[in-house]
């Protein structure tokens, strides 16, 4: 049986959760999130134990798939609206530097022209400091935010040269060495 599946997912006191003909309604504090799930998947809520438990019919390939991934989303949802998601970015490089223009993402990262990116519902960006140069992308939907902090990045991926560009905040960046130029001859 599915290790991860198998798991009961606890439910916070602050989260509201309804169950309806193959869809799971999760509402907390930080927004509301729907997933309709496989129909060979059941999905129970005990209010009573403040629990949601995911079973499948049989140990079929496909059915064992879902299992873990219909539980593994109901778990991230349920964390997204009780607690949230956020993604940090870095930007590093001379003159690189980001704004907020509305809603959307002014990036100015070494082109002719400066990038816009707008968020999708659900998401918000915030540039943390005054020079620009950090990030925090956050929302309730964990898809919906890594979604978005992967678009920022790959609108100017840090190169292994000299390390310029936009990174996560943990992410380490294996620089190389230049060209050598041999000596006489």
């Amino acid at each position: 049986m599915s290790r991860v599946g198998k798991q009961p997912i606890p439910v916070p006191g602050d989260v509201k959760v309804t169950l309806a003909n193959g869809k799971i309604s999760v509402e907390g504090k930080k927004g509301k999130l729907e997933l309709s799930f496989h129909p060979n998947m059941q999905v129970k809520h005990d209010a009573g134990a403040k629990q949601i438990t995911v079973t499948r019919p049989d140990d079929e390939r496909q059915n064992r798939a879902l299992h873990g991934l219909t539980r593994a989303l109901i778990n991230n949802m349920i964390v997204g609206v009780s607690a949230g998601y956020e993604k940090k970015l870095k930007i590093e490089g001379l003159g690189y530097q980001a704004r907020i223009d509305q809603k959307s993402i002014v990036l100015s990262v070494g082109y002719a022209n400066q990038i816009k990116l707008t968020p999708p519902p659900g998401v918000t960006v915030e540039v943390l400091d005054k020079e620009g140069t950090q990030i925090s992308v956050k929302g309730a939907d964990k898809q919906r935010v890594g979604q978005f902090a992967a678009e920022i990045r790959a609108s100017r991926k840090p190169e292994p040269y000299k390390g310029k560009g936009i990174r996560y905040e943990n992410e380490v960046v294996r620089r190389k060495e230049g060209k050598s130029f041999a000596s006489g001859g």
